[in-house]
């Protein structure tokens, strides 16, 4: 019985033995190639007279599945390293990054250089000390250089016909990490320097836009603003549930919309106050004003005041536009004007497409569901329950900025006179405003708008 009892436990007992050391070996490698967190990379774009030079520096533990000569303890052996080097330039970066020239895609290109730095270097903060850092001769085994600390650099060479053309770049590099951020900087051969710092893959760069390469940029991002910010979506609806016909449209959006046309443009100009607690305060002021546009409709609105709320809040809404223009006025170039107006014209688009739809499957919905009066009370407190949500939530943000006197200055006292232009702008189109809505609706001068 003994004999075969053992039989059938050994070679039991050496598969599970064989499977724990595979399963070992596997998670080894798996934890060796573990997809770094945060990455960040830094690219130095330089044309010149017959080829283009792309400076990348990456982090080395972002160049999975290349096994990189190292001791047991996990430094590397930087005088066997060069070949693997290359070969990782050429897989991770060479293959999946593209360099167009006037929409043409460069498809010829060379590994020029590649080096190991320390974490500490700073050679990347300028083109002719990151050519030195490249050029330069390897670091010695004895520098003791993890392969989870090491820097890596590369030059990547670019044969072109002529430096005075446009230029694109698209760097996939959103794959070397969970969160991958991109430094692009771009040297043109007039000597402008242009600086791009995005999250994730940008797609194709231009990296010196020409006017209508930004104007059509900027109001494919202002569509998207719209249609994704769905604090401005439910504050247009909550515009326009109570009333649906042509004229107290036209004056209602019309309003709404030059007035986040000025703060948007004002804030473009700088004009915006350069506190941290601004930006919480006014998406703290958007959420209120959802809240107190759909009480307004439950208790009754009038139209003829309607408008005059919707220039006071859309004012408020045109500086929340301006946050995300911020975010993305790195990619206008040189054509800041027209970068600013097809932002707006993508707003008005984005905001006329919800209006479009919105208006018809209310009017359907009052008709043929449940009446007018009753169906504006319930979609206005459903608003209402989102939009007060929003403010609790954002208020307790702002509630966590403090406001310290000290910051009344000479700088405070240079931003409270241009407020004071701004409030002046607002009166003058206010006015004008007026006048030409009582001439719109017909409204004598002793009646009220």
């Amino acid at each position: 019985m003994k004999p075969l009892i053992t039989s059938i436990i050994s070679p039991a007992l050496a598969a599970i033995a064989f499977s724990a050391l595979i399963f070992d070996a596997a998670c080894q490698r798996a934890e060796a190639h573990e997809v770094p967190t945060n990455v960040v990379v830094q690219t130095i774009v330089k044309p010149n007279d017959d080829h283009v030079n792309l400076l990348v520096r990456v982090p080395l533990e972002a160049m999975r599945d290349i096994n990189f000569p190292q001791t047991r303890a996990g430094y590397l052996v930087i005088s066997e390293a060069d070949s693997f080097l290359r070969d990782a330039a050429a897989i991770w970066i060479g293959q999946e990054l593209a360099l167009y020239q006037n929409d043409e895609q460069l498809i010829d290109w060379a590994i020029e250089a590649v080096h190991l730095s320390l974490p500490s270097d700073r050679s990347f903060e300028s083109y002719d000390t990151a050519m030195l850092i490249v050029h330069s001769i390897p670091l010695a085994d004895d520098e003791d250089l993890h392969v989870d600390q090491a820097m890596f650099d590369m030059l990547i060479r670019y044969p072109i016909t002529s430096a005075d053309t446009e230029f694109s770049i698209e760097p996939n590099f959103a794959r070397l990490g969970l969160q991958t951020t991109t430094i692009v900087r771009y040297l043109h051969p007039d000597g402008t320097d242009r600086i791009y710092r995005f999250a994730g893959d940008p797609g194709v760069l231009r990296l010196d836009p020409r006017w209508h390469h930004a104007f059509s940029h900027f109001v494919v991002a202002g569509v998207d603003h719209i249609l994704d910010g769905v604090d401005h979506l439910l504050f247009v609806i909550c515009l326009l549930i109570p009333f649906r016909r042509i004229r107290p449209l036209i004056v209602i959006v019309t309003s709404f919309t030059v007035a986040h046309s000025i703060t948007l443009g004002a804030s473009a100009l700088g004009m915006v106050p350069n506190f941290l607690w601004f930006p919480a305060l006014i998406e703290t002021l958007i959420a209120m004003s959802i809240v107190y546009m759909a009480f307004e409709n439950i208790v009754g609105a009038q139209w003829q005041k309607r408008w005059i709320i919707a220039f006071a809040f859309g004012l408020v809404h045109g500086f929340g536009f301006s946050f995300a223009l911020a975010e993305i006025m790195q990619f206008a170039g040189g054509h800041l004007v027209t970068s600013l107006l097809a932002f707006n014209i993508g707003v008005e688009l984005g905001q006329l497409a919800v209006i479009v739809l919105a208006v018809p499957l209310i009017s359907f919905l009052f008709r043929k569901i449940v009446s007018e009066r009753v169906g504006t009370i319930l979609l206005s407190a459903l608003v209402a329950h989102s939009g007060w949500h929003w403010m609790s939530d954002r208020a307790s943000q702002l509630s966590e900025y403090s406001f310290n006197w000290s910051m009344i200055g000479y700088a405070f006292s240079v931003s409270m006179i241009r407020w004071l232009m701004l409030l002046v702008v607002i009166a003058t189109v206010l006015w004008i405003m007026t006048r030409i809505y009582r001439s719109f609706l017909g409204v004598t001068g002793t009646d009220t708008l």
